[in-house]
């Protein structure tokens, strides 16, 4: 069992191949899988989940909140939630949350897969 083994992840991204790809490789790891195409989405499944182990977002989503916005929400809810950021756009000085983690897309799945590892175990 490794220590992703039986966690919830919560993938937020609006371009669903993306999406099904990060879904997939985390699904490969024996983790439950949530996803969203936006933050506002993502809020619903925050708020109504009883457990989110680790959320991975793009930053630019389809809505009004950026994936910058949903992480500080997140953290709102839950302190110590960690938090990995996958996108094409360059980290704004100051938006990571503390702990966080940017990967600059294109991100092999390996890379956030071990990401995810590092800030689970």
């Amino acid at each position: 069992m490794n220590g992703l083994s039986a966690r919830t992840v919560l993938i937020v991204e609006d371009e669903w191949l993306v999406r099904m790809e990060l879904a997939t490789g985390f699904e490969d790891e024996n983790c439950a899988v949530l996803e969203a195409a936006s933050a506002e989405d993502a809020l619903a499944l925050l708020r109504g989940q009883a457990r989110i182990d680790l959320l991975v977002t793009d930053i630019r989503l389809s809505g009004t909140l950026t994936g910058w916005d949903l992480a500080s929400k997140a953290r709102e809810a839950d302190p110590a939630i960690p938090v990995i950021y996958v996108s094409a756009n360059p980290p704004a000085p100051g938006r990571l949350v503390q702990g966080g983690v940017f990967i600059e897309k294109p991100a092999l799945i390996a890379q956030v897969i071990g990401a995810a590892r590092q800030l689970l175990d």
